[in-house]
């Protein structure tokens, strides 16, 4: 299970959720989310936006098939090959994944909010229909639009943890339409000095996760059998809220709930059945 313990040390709750997901599942989601969590972190890894992209090309050449035998030298990599094979994987949608972290090595706008729902689409969402299918695969082809919804509030919820990080790199996630309404742009955003805009821009961006979250709640009862995929996702809520509460010092605090907690919440979820 060296996905597991890779998962302990680069996402936590991805590694919590993966402990409450059926044995016979475990190995193959651990390591869709040791694939994610190694995507997420390639700037955390790299000096320069070049080096990152050559990281990212390794995956997709992985994927590819044409990882030139450097496989064996990579546990991580042979997991992620075995479980696509073993569950018949859509593979564009996993290279989809590397590709669209390329945005995270620079410093872009997010020009819009459809342009965060395909950056969602493509990361978030991917990785809870990716898990869905080893699941049940019959069961997720009908749940794709929750799993769409999901991902973007899913999203939100990350951005805003990781705002105090984003803000010091110069990395904006907030769509330029959301800045826009509150009288922001990027750079006045980045400045922190107009606390109030940022607050109501805060609020805004809150709101439309808070919006996504509940698309995906009336889109219908997840199957049971494919919960375990949306885990991750039940800790949103509480992110959307105490970031609500928090206003603009989200921008220079911690506001994930202590680890006790999110244990709670994702037990919650198997129980109720209720991201």
């Amino acid at each position: 299970m060296l996905c597991l313990a890779a998962l302990r040390d680069n996402d936590r709750d991805r590694y919590l959720a993966s402990l409450l997901t059926p044995v016979e599942a475990r190995s193959a989601l651990s390591a869709l989310y040791t694939y994610n969590a190694e995507l997420a972190r390639v700037r955390d890894v790299t000096r320069e936006p070049l080096t990152g992209e050559v990281r990212l090309q390794y995956w997709r050449d992985l994927l590819a098939g044409s990882a030139h035998g450097e496989t064996a030298a990579n546990p991580i990599a042979a997991e992620l090959l075995n479980t696509v094979r073993t569950h018949n994987l859509p593979v564009a949608a996993l290279v989809g994944m590397a590709d669209a972290r390329i945005f995270d090595l620079y410093d872009d706008p997010m020009e819009s909010t459809a342009m965060f729902e395909g950056y969602a689409g493509e990361t978030a969402s991917a990785l809870i229909q990716l898990s869905s299918l080893v699941l049940d695969p019959a069961a997720a082809e009908g749940a794709s639009d929750i799993a769409g919804h999901a991902g973007v509030a899913q999203l939100v919820a990350g951005s805003l943890l990781m705002l105090p990080i984003h803000s010091r790199r110069g990395q904006v996630y907030l769509p330029a339409d959301i800045l826009a309404a509150a009288g922001l742009d990027r750079a006045g955003f980045l400045a922190g000095e107009d606390q109030a805009r940022i607050a109501t821009a805060l609020d805004a961006f809150i709101g439309y996760g808070l919006d996504h979250l509940e698309k995906a709640r009336a889109g219908g009862t997840i199957p049971k059998q494919l919960l375990p995929a949306y885990l991750p996702a039940a800790l949103t809520e509480n992110v959307l809220k105490r970031a609500r509460r928090a206003g603009a010092d989200v921008l220079v605090r911690d506001i994930r709930a202590p680890q006790w907690r999110r244990q709670l919440s994702l037990l919650a979820t198997l129980i109720s059945g209720r991201i």
